[in-house]
């Protein structure tokens, strides 16, 4: 049994598993991951996990059940069954990419349940000591924008930890990357915008109403409603973070000057 514990936003997880695959796929995924025995009752989420579950899932459709106090989260290429706390978790999994949409799954529930926080779709950049988001569903150019932001400090490109506060809203470097791989060195950063990415053969930054930010960033959470409690508390968080940070519409060529409308 290996046992390993990780760090993810301010959270610690302990994950136990047999398998040496996950053990390889989670040292790539949290780069300061480490065998530790004794850290079980402190950690806030502990998973035990394993590969060989059930087939490559095309369309990431996901359904929620309960039985009794323990929700179930079923995807062709995942299963998770967690307690109502979010806090103790089995994951199974068909292999390394759905065991990552796991983890991401369980740790987005999780921080909506202890109003930490939400995982927004989307990359994220600082820039003169803030961190700037790049929102949109696939396609949309969160890589584009991230790579084309180079050399600036990279928070995510897929998937942003963004924490909320009453002193204002900060954003976490997240493990859980598409392309663009993280030095993981901790960072922590005030958002100080958000940005709906339009491609376009202009480059226009506009500012939007809160109400309507709220409406565009809604789809672009991860989370898989199943409790109206849970999803009120979406909606809160969503709300103090568009009132508390600008949102805007960024239309952008697929080259960097549109740095200059947000520097």
């Amino acid at each position: 049994m290996h046992i390993l514990k990780t760090e993810i936003g301010e959270h610690t997880a302990i994950v136990r598993t047999e398998s040496e695959a996950i053990v390889a796929a989670l040292n790539q995924m949290f780069e300061k991951c480490r065998a530790d025995a004794e850290s079980v009752l402190t950690a806030d989420l502990v998973v035990d996990a394993e590969l060989g579950y059930g087939e490559p899932s095309p369309d990431y459709a996901v359904t929620i059940t309960t039985e009794g106090s323990t929700i179930i989260y079923n995807r062709l290429d995942y299963r998770i069954e967690t307690d109502a706390s979010y806090r103790t978790a089995n994951i199974v999994a068909y292999n390394e990419l759905s065991l990552k949409h796991a983890f991401m799954n369980l740790y987005c529930a999780y921080i909506v349940h202890i109003g930490w926080g939400l995982m927004i779709h989307s990359s994220c950049v600082i820039e003169d000591g803030q961190a700037y988001l790049f929102a949109g569903q696939s396609g949309a150019g969160k890589s584009t924008v991230a790579k084309l932001s180079a050399p600036r400090p990279l928070l995510s490109d897929e998937a942003s930890l963004v924490k909320i506060t009453p002193d204002g809203i900060l954003v976490y470097d997240s493990p859980f990357r598409s392309e663009l791989m993280s030095m993981y060195e901790g960072r922590i950063c005030r958002l100080g915008g958000i940005h709906l990415l339009i491609q376009s053969s202009q480059v226009e930054r506009k500012q939007i109403r809160s109400s309507e930010g709220i409406m565009h960033l809604l789809d672009k959470v991860f989370f898989w409603a199943h409790d109206a409690k849970e999803t009120s508390k979406v909606l809160g968080m969503l709300r103090e973070m568009v009132v508390t940070v600008p949102v805007y519409e960024l239309h952008f060529q697929k080259n960097n000057t549109f740095w200059e409308k947000i520097s």
